[in-house]
């Protein structure tokens, strides 16, 4: 029988929601509320969501991600908003792996490094749009527009479909403005399915397409195309509705995770002048600051499911109890890394566990270390005294994809040529 909050010592209940706009409004109080979880223990117990368990400690949370046999990854959210797995990342091995090799080959780094280019032409135009006016609403004209054209022409999806992602996504990872939790579940569940019906008819066009002899060079035509093996060994191809989970998988996990990435660093940046001189100076120092900013800001909090009892970080979890690993905590755990609460561009090591660990590892970490690394190049290099605006300050939003809604930024304009 899983665990009751009668089962649980009373030192180790907690009060905490992951989706609690109060973590997140008027400020930012995440890293606060977690580092005081993370001194009541590694483990300890939230009776959110019919009862869940939260790690806290960078050991703890590296052994539940490397332990697939005793921590299912399904559920991977505790607001089942799909109606459905999500794959693959909601598939255990052997299973996972016969899907995870399907993308494998499609997000290699040599294959990603090929995208510098267009990515940085891409990253120039941006900024170019804006960098006369002195200010930028940063999510809606760069965050939010990066990865959504780099999505997309990944894909090989119109690039004018982009307004459609931001509205659903936005309202699957956190609700409407406004919603109570119960009216936040429903409308995730409606944006999710808005989004499912796009995929469907994305696959269906390119199917249609194939049969009439055309072809593309894309992700979404490889996936198609690639057979998976069943638990006999038989070669199949996806189903629709497999291509549409993987789809929607890789849309929030290839556009939230660097949308708010981005927006942590200009936030912490901005706020440690000394860190920035750094960057500004060396160039070359871009590379570790960009794995500090992940290291410092993890946004992701992954779920999973314990199979069998077990003990960890000195608690009995039971078969069947949920638990939620929050990465943020982890990478500020001390007995990992010195002074975790300063950000440090020059940090090594820096053993993060912000893309995951083990057999669930971000299969597209490549890609997003690519486009923050050009983002961090090209903004420090044309508008480098960027700060926040305090007339109009940032609205970030709770949920297991942490991220910002707004984010208003001022610097010295660029003199138009």
């Amino acid at each position: 029988m899983p665990t009751t909050k009668a089962d649980i010592r009373p030192d180790l209940v907690v009060e905490f929601d992951i989706y609690d706009p109060a973590l997140t409004m008027p400020v930012d109080r995440m890293q606060e509320r977690t580092g005081e979880l993370r001194k009541i223990g590694p483990v300890v117990w939230s009776p959110s969501y019919d009862g869940h368990w939260l790690v806290t400690a960078y050991d703890e949370a590296h052994a539940v991600l490397r332990d697939p046999e005793t921590f299912s990854s399904y559920p991977n959210n505790l607001v089942d908003a799909g109606q459905g797995k999500f794959l693959p990342i909601e598939l255990d091995p052997p299973e996972h792996t016969s899907y995870r090799q399907v993308l494998q080959p499609l997000f290699n780094p040599s294959r990603m490094k090929a995208l510098e280019p267009r990515i940085r032409e891409l990253v120039v135009e941006l900024i170019e749009r804006f960098e006369s006016d002195g200010e930028v609403e940063f999510v809606e004209q760069f965050a939010h527009e990066l990865p959504t054209t780099v999505f997309l022409a990944l894909m090989g999806w119109p690039l004018e479909d982009a307004p459609t992602f931001t509205t659903a996504t936005e309202i699957a990872m956190n609700g409407k403005p406004g919603d109570t939790p119960e009216q936040a579940v429903q409308s995730r569940t409606e944006a999710a399915m808005q989004m499912f019906g796009y995929f469907m008819q994305v696959i269906g066009a390119r199917k249609e397409a194939q049969a009439k002899g055309e072809s593309f060079d894309d992700v979404t035509t490889a996936i198609i195309n690639t057979p998976i093996k069943d638990a006999e060994g038989v070669e199949r191809n996806l189903t629709d509705e497999e291509l549409a989970r993987m789809f929607f998988l890789l849309l929030i996990a290839g556009l939230h995770t660097v949308q708010g990435t981005l927006c942590w660093m200009v936030t912490h940046l901005s706020a440690d002048p000394d860190q920035r001189d750094r960057i500004i100076a060396d160039p070359g120092a871009i590379p570790a600051a960009v794995e500090e900013v992940l290291r410092f800001e993890a946004q992701v909090a992954m779920g999973r499911r314990a199979t069998k009892d077990v003990e960890l970080g000195g608690v009995t979890i039971k078969a069947d109890d949920q638990v939620l690993v929050l990465l943020c905590s982890a990478n500020r755990d001390d007995s990992q890394f010195a002074d975790p609460a300063s950000l440090d561009v020059a940090r090594t090591p820096n053993r993060h566990l912000t893309f995951g660990s083990g057999p669930h590892r971000c299969i597209g970490s490549h890609l997003a270390r690519i486009e923050l690394k050009i983002a961090m190049e090209e903004i420090h290099k044309r508008i480098p005294d960027y700060r926040l605006d305090p007339a109009d300050p940032a609205v970030v939003l709770p949920s297991q994809v942490r991220g910002f809604a707004r984010l208003p930024l001022l610097f010295t304009p660029v003199a138009k040529s």
